[in-house]
């Protein structure tokens, strides 16, 4: 929609806000509150920056709903985030264009190809391969035999879809990611030497699921390391074997969880948390970044520090890890009065140098 100009009212519909001001106002773009300029929108997300309304330059802005003082145009919303986020994404959406296989791409024997597709240079697809419609696999991009993809994907440079894995349809894979690698499973013999267990199963990929650069999804020992529809994984995230995903959740960057370990839906996972293997986590846990967890998590539970124990016990315990040096010292200057009371209590008893018993 490059260059195209939206009506504030249109947008009050797409975010179902309230409109505050001239409906008939053009919008030509989406900007942050300090750079905002003519023919743009820009939003607030708390009552703390509303104080500061009448410095902003862009021609509407997005506002919380307790928000009522506004002298221009605005759109009063519950969320903020939300209604910026769903106008942005409307502003730089491109429509699909089908450049069909690039002749330096590589195709395998008995694949499926629709005609509206977009395979660039140096695309590698493997023997019975399946591409759903409007496919777009950018440059570098390896996809392995018997691998199955769905509609409207998107596969940055240098993907990799290891053999027989599924992808659904919407699915967003950033550079570098690895979807299907060997999942991390060895048998150790007497002399201590490791023996590689056959890694045979696949990974699934459910509809709507982001994955980020540089994060690798392990497949199963056997069945399937399984990402359920709508979660959103950060960068440089390692998923083990047999892993599975629930829907909604989100992982941010460098969690590390070992294999067999399942969520429920709406888990939200903090950078740099690492996760043992064969434990559940129940719906809507929340873990605190660079946790350490070894067990299974009721629903509900927010969790903090390593190992992970509820997040507001958590807080207590860092805030008393804080004052541990001056704990230290009263604990030392406590220690010798109470000698030096003991010393005066105690009749006849003279601790002076030279009389020792």
């Amino acid at each position: 929609m490059a260059g195209k100009k939206i009506r504030l009212a249109e947008l009050v519909v797409l975010v179902q806000g309230e409109l505050v001001g001239d409906p008939e106002l053009l919008i030509s773009g989406v900007a942050d509150f300090d750079s905002a300029g003519e023919g743009e929108i820009t939003f607030v997300a708390d009552l703390k920056r509303g104080a500061r309304l009448d410095e902003c330059k862009g021609s509407a802005i997005i506002v919380p709903l307790a928000v009522t003082e506004i002298s221009g145009s605005a759109i009063r919303v519950k969320n903020p985030y939300l209604a910026v986020a769903r106008i942005h994404a409307l502003f730089v959406e491109e429509p699909f264009v089908a450049t069909g296989v690039d002749a330096r791409a590589v195709v395998g024997d008995d694949c499926h190809i629709p005609a509206e597709v977009a395979i660039s240079p140096l695309v590698f697809i493997g023997n019975r391969v399946h591409l759903g419609q409007r496919v777009t696999l950018h440059p570098g991009v390896v996809v392995y035999d018997d691998a199955v993809i769905g509609d409207d994907v998107v596969l940055y440079a240098n993907v990799t879809i290891g053999r027989g894995c599924r992808i659904g349809n919407r699915v967003i894979i950033h550079s570098g990611a690895v979807i299907g690698s060997d999942g991390f499973g060895y048998a150790t013999d007497g002399n201590g030497h490791h023996l590689k267990r056959p890694q045979v199963g696949v990974v699934q990929i459910d509809d709507d699921v982001e994955i980020g650069a540089n994060t690798c999804i392990d497949r199963a020992t056997f069945g399937r390391t399984w990402v359920k529809r709508g979660t959103k994984i950060d960068n440089l995230v390692q998923l083990g074997h047999n892993v599975v995903i629930g829907e909604d959740a989100l992982l941010v960057a460098q969690v590390g969880m070992a294999g067999s370990t399942t969520t429920g839906n709406n888990v939200v996972i903090g950078g740099q948390v690492g996760l043992g293997g064969h434990i559940h986590l129940g719906d809507r846990v929340m873990i605190a970044a660079k946790s350490g967890v070894h067990n299974n998590l009721e629903p509900g539970s927010i969790v903090a520090g390593i190992p992970a124990i509820p997040h507001k016990n958590w807080l207590r315990a860092s805030a008393a890890y804080a004052k541990l040096p001056d704990m230290v010292r009263e604990m030392r200057e406590l220690k010798k009065k109470v000698a030096e009371l003991s010393r005066a209590m105690t009749p006849g008893r003279d601790d002076s140098p030279g009389n020792d018993a």
